[in-house]
């Protein structure tokens, strides 16, 4: 019994995904379902003329149509994330609806909502809806959208900023000490904005009770009570009793599967309103349209040295796009999730980074794949690495002098950085030497010499980093801007037979939950592994959880789990 933690043992979920047995929101089919369809912009900024429906209206099989002009458009999808201007101005935040009404402000903005009896008739009733379009001129490059003259995307902000930010030390220090650097490394480039495509799209199946006045919506989201959060409280303005939000398992999220999407709650309204289960699943071409995307950053940075090839100061200024609207996360992301990791492991004596976010004529951006860290450590290791040949330095020799020296967090203090984050303990030189080592580093680089005298390239490439992971506790992202408390319940029932139950917020969507959970459970208890249940995904079942991103699972996931059984 126990003693499962750190054994290799069989993944408890892929019994089911091996035999194509998993259960997918897209598999599920409830009785007098409908499926749903969109038209969809073709311009990134457009006004809107006019709408004519009655052409789909009319179409075979068509249930109902709807527009903005309809009960639904005085909806808005909220952002869960506020970060002010550095003059401390509110962060601009506009309505996200759930339709566009007045104007498109990118590619694929939905102008309405089709409903029939088969998703083939669905779709070839939305091309009969006619929409009068006076195109505009849009804006995409981030740093453009800041310009003089740009097009504007919201009409109560000319400017285009929906905040600016900065972090570290004193900007006027920082420009002092590059001017008395030794040398001097600088680099501009873009960051490019990056589509999620995940194996799985989007999918949502909305069922209304009618005897219950309750409603249950099957999604493919990593965060089914975020879900339930943002569209009772904020988008339908109806209590989260009668809301269940329902999430089985998920074909990859990488983040892009974290947020409030507006066909969630678009098709949780119309369910009720003709009486019927109403589905939608995204298409391919679809998804690249719709699903948040990552990064967009137009990044322009310095980094100065002295005689020794050590960091005397480093300063970047970066224009991160947002999009046409704020997704849930999207200001963390440049912010508190990219800036604090700007120190990475280095012991630069000063830093400063100023953020400008604009909004721009795209779909909205928010954390996809690392979501601001991988940025972040992007542009230190390009700059560390453009420096040491600048300077003909050795790549490993420039990480080397430049290393925080190792500590341990217990003689030696905690490291505070100047990007706000104190890193607990390291030793970053270790990790490399053991690295070099590994590789055979001074072998490699005379096989390297050599091979070009042949003709041949030979190469190695050399990164570093540390990344903030298990974001929390809820009173630390709350004074960031979190607007809801990212804290996860956990609740361990023992059964009449001696089994045991687990349920927890912390949502799967590949990470294998269902055998990670269950071993430490298994060991904590002194049981067998087979004896324990892994409940998730349904909100009816459990409490609350801000779901799977970050590395949260067991750092915040698994520790309620442990907390509940102490």
């Amino acid at each position: 019994m126990g003693n499962y933690i750190g054994k290799s043992v069989k993944r408890r979920e892929d019994a089911r995904f091996l035999k194509g047995a998993g259960k997918y929101t897209d598999d599920i089919k409830l009785p007098k379902m409908t499926q749903a369809a969109f038209a969809r912009s073709p311009y990134a900024h457009a006004k809107i003329v006019s709408i004519d429906t009655s052409g789909a209206e009319k179409a075979e099989g068509v249930v109902a149509v709807y527009t903005a002009n309809d009960a639904c458009g005085q909806y808005g999808v909220p952002c869960g994330w506020q970060v002010n201007f550095k003059n401390g101005e509110t962060m601009r935040e506009p309505v996200h609806p759930l339709l566009a009404k007045d104007k498109i402000r990118h590619l694929g903005e939905a102008v309405a909502v089709i409903i029939a009896e088969s998703l083939e008739l669905a779709r070839d009733a939305a091309e009969l809806v006619e929409v009068e379009y006076e195109e505009l001129p849009a804006v995409t490059d981030p740093k453009k959208a800041m310009a003089q003259g740009a097009p504007i995307v919201h009409d109560e902000w000319p400017d285009n900023a929906a905040f600016d930010w900065c972090i570290g030390n004193d900007r006027a220090e920082v420009e002092a000490a590059l001017e008395a650097a030794h040398h001097v490394t600088e680099l501009e480039f873009n960051n490019q904005r990056l589509a999620p495509n995940a194996i799985e799209p989007r999918s949502y199946i909305a069922d209304y009770d009618v005897n219950g006045d309750k409603w249950t919506l099957y999604s493919s989201t990593q965060n089914p009570h975020l879900i339930r959060l943002l569209l009772c409280a904020f988008v339908l303005g109806i209590p989260e009793h009668k809301v269940r939000v329902v999430s089985y398992d998920v074909g990859g999220g990488f983040g892009s599967k974290i947020y409030h999407y507006t066909e969630e709650a678009l098709l949780t309204w119309a369910s009720r309103e003709i009486g019927r289960p109403v589905k939608w699943t995204a298409d391919r071409s679809e998804a690249f349209l719709t699903d948040a995307h990552g990064r967009d950053h137009a990044v322009k940075s310095k980094m100065g040295f002295d005689k020794e090839g050590k960091i005397v100061a480093h300063l970047t200024d970066e224009y991160c796009a947002l999009g046409a609207y704020l997704s849930t996360f999207a200001p963390a992301i440049p912010t508190y999730l990219h800036g604090t990791l700007f120190q990475g492991v280095y012991a630069t004596p000063l830093i400063h980074l100023n953020v400008t976010a604009p909004f721009t004529h795209t779909v909205p951006v928010d954390a996809y794949r690392g979501a601001g860290r991988p940025e972040a450590t992007y542009l230190l290791e390009r700059m560390l690495s453009k420096a040491a040949m600048e300077m003909n330095m050795d790549q490993a020799e420039i990480r080397f002098k430049n290393f925080i020296p190792p500590f341990d967090g217990i003689e030696q203090p905690g490291y505070q950085t100047q990007v706000a984050l104190q890193y607990d303990s390291g030793n970053y030189e270790g990790t490399l030497k053991r690295g070099l080592e590994m590789l055979g580093y001074e072998d490699f680089r005379k096989e390297q010499q050599a091979a070009r005298k042949n003709g041949k390239l030979l190469g190695v490439g050399i990164s570093t980093y540390i990344e903030g992971c298990g974001i929390a506790p809820s009173a630390v992202v709350g004074a960031l801007g979190a607007r809801a408390g990212l804290y996860e319940v956990g609740h361990v029932r023992v059964q009449p037979t001696g089994k045991i139950s687990v349920f927890t917020g912390t949502h799967s969507h590949g990470q294998g939950h269902e055998t990670v959970f269950a071993q430490f459970v298994a060991d904590k208890l002194g049981i067998d592994m087979d004896d324990v249940e892994i409940v998730h995904g349904d909100t009816e079942q459990v409490a609350f959880g801000m779901g799977t991103y970050g590395f949260r699972s067991l750092s915040v996931g698994g520790t309620a789990i442990i907390k509940s059984i102490d």
